[in-house]
């Protein structure tokens, strides 16, 4: 896969034809591997759930989620202000590229990277389905509004700003945007849950 972690915002190519001359979302016909830097970057649906702070118990490895945002995050947009530098900036900033995507344990089960490599497909809510990158937030699914910087806080703080909510897997409920469309998600049909809270 060619990432040179860029935020490329240039359109990408979103269906191929494939063999049985169908079109198909790239998402659908390519590996993470094969993907464009522009493909790739697409992916991230901008909830910005990977941009919070976490607790790893050094005994059993368990990840705990805190609402403790990293100090680059825009917390309206969901998105990064420094996008191109922020690993000279955060030297703990995790990359994703194919194979940290296999590696890491706590990227949220609604994240586009990990359900590709898991084999499912989008959830309705992720804009290069619906089409408008708002949908991410107006589902609930992006950290807007419930979240705080870590500037000025210290490790010991973290304990007290624990959460749940980011590891969460959305329950069922009729999605707003196509009501009479139900989203097709691997094999089985999903209403997609946008309540979180």
């Amino acid at each position: 896969m060619e990432n040179n972690n860029k935020n490329v915002n240039t359109p990408v190519q979103t269906a191929n034809v494939d063999e049985t001359g169908t079109d198909k979302p790239f998402w659908q016909v390519k590996s993470l591997s094969e993907m464009t830097t522009s493909e790739w970057e697409s992916l991230c649906d901008g909830c910005a759930r990977c941009c919070l702070n976490k607790l790893e118990d050094w005994d059993t490895g368990e990840i705990v989620w805190t609402n403790i945002a990293c100090s680059l995050l825009d917390d309206h947009s969901c998105r990064c202000k420094n996008y191109e530098n922020r690993l000279e900036t955060i030297p703990d900033c995790v990359p994703l590229t194919p194979q940290t995507v296999e590696e890491i344990s706590w990227l949220p089960a609604t994240c586009a990277y990990r359900l590709l490599d898991e084999g499912y497909d989008l959830y309705w809510w992720h804009p290069l389905v619906s089409g408008d990158p708002d949908t991410v937030h107006q589902a609930g699914i992006s950290v807007r509004g419930r979240v705080i910087s870590e500037e000025g806080m210290t490790v010991e703080d973290y304990e007290n700003h624990l959460v749940h909510w980011p590891g969460k897997t959305p329950k069922m409920i009729p999605c707003p945007f196509r009501s009479a469309e139900l989203y097709r998600h691997k094999r089985l049909i999903y209403i997609v849950n946008i309540n979180f809270r």
